[in-house]
């Protein structure tokens, strides 16, 4: 018998998003097109679009984050709702009260949607495992875990270059072991029917079994595991979850895992380059390949709303479509 996957309702639609894993192929690509119908609210004089009209967003950011936590509150504002940012560390949280506590002290002001940043993994899950059934529960990152949105960003900017992700080569380069985004971007990289996906480190880098777990190759040489790649996908170093001596040294990771434009010239001619910000320059890669005509990343931030805004109408508008139904069997 096969457990229910507890992201979706009782219709195999999103409700919470909390990782990629067990997720299919075509809800990954709903996500994605709903993501590009987005795109243009940038574009509009009225930045907005009346999907959640009264639905109130909490931030609960108990890791720091300028970025991530930035495009989410803009993305809940580009749909219409209410956002609430927390600041975690004048909050009851930082006084002791559990994060039960503050799940059903935040559940009682009416929160239809918790977006959470966690530094322990599972912390997602736990709170979509005891929310009430009328709240959604965004991941926006859990310890080493997970960073769906993230990957889903990520794709979005792969597919807009590369639109046919069965013939892509795609590497992914740096601190493996401590990466949530990385474990995202295998998985839906693979979910998504990409054959080549190889990462890049050293050994100190990499998760154990991670080629049997993710179904990617490993590789310990950067100029070879480029080679012909279609994509280059840059990880920052994540110095503050190294508790041991896992690097020599910065310059010494630099001259073997930095990515220059001599090494880049290994992949194919059109290949493109991305990172998940924010960027080491001069330690995951030069500066020359970082603002060069192959680099997307300030794409990957413009799509990071895009995405959000899918992500967050698809949870929210399964509610208000449920919510619907119910009112109309009331007076049936």
């Amino acid at each position: 018998m096969t457990t229910p996957n507890p992201q979706l309702d009782a219709h195999g639609r999103l409700k919470h998003f909390l990782t990629i894993d067990g997720l299919s192929r075509e809800l990954l690509t709903e996500i994605l097109d709903q993501a590009e119908g987005f795109l243009g609210v940038a574009q509009q004089a009225v930045k907005k679009v009346p999907l959640c009209r009264g639905k109130v967003v909490a931030n609960l950011f108990f890791e720091t984050s300028t970025r991530t936590r930035t495009t989410f509150e803009l993305a809940a504002k580009r749909l219409s709702a209410d956002v609430l940012n927390l600041n975690i560390s004048t909050s009851s949280t930082a006084k002791g009260e559990t994060l039960l506590d503050t799940l059903r002290n935040l559940e009682a002001m009416h929160v239809d949607m918790f977006v959470v940043r966690h530094a322990e993994s599972g912390t997602a899950h736990f709170m979509a495992a005891h929310a009430a059934p009328h709240v959604s529960i965004v991941n926006a990152g859990d310890g080493r875990h997970a960073h769906p949105t993230q990957a889903m960003l990520d794709m979005l900017t792969i597919r807009r270059h590369k639109p046919d992700f069965d013939q892509l080569s795609v590497a992914i380069v740096g601190d493996i072991l401590h990466s949530r985004v990385a474990r995202s971007q295998m998985l839906a990289l693979r979910t998504l029917g990409v054959p080549d996906v190889r990462v890049i480190a050293p050994r100190t880098l990499l998760p154990t079994r991670v080629e049997e777990a993710f179904g990617v190759t490993a590789y310990h040489d950067l100029s070879e595991g480029v080679r012909d790649a279609d994509v280059v996908i840059m990880l920052r170093i994540q110095r503050e979850r190294m508790n041991s001596a896992l690097l020599p040294s910065e310059h010494e990771y630099f001259q073997l895992f930095g990515l220059t434009e001599e090494r880049l010239a290994t992949a194919k001619p059109e290949a493109i380059v991305m990172h998940p910000g924010p960027i080491n320059r001069g330690v995951e890669m030069d500066s020359q390949v970082a603002d060069g005509r192959r680099s997307v990343i300030l794409e990957q931030v413009t799509n990071g709303i895009a995405v959000r805004m899918a992500v967050m109408s698809m949870c929210l508008g399964n509610q208000h479509l449920g919510s619907q139904s119910q009112e109309e069997a009331t007076h049936a």
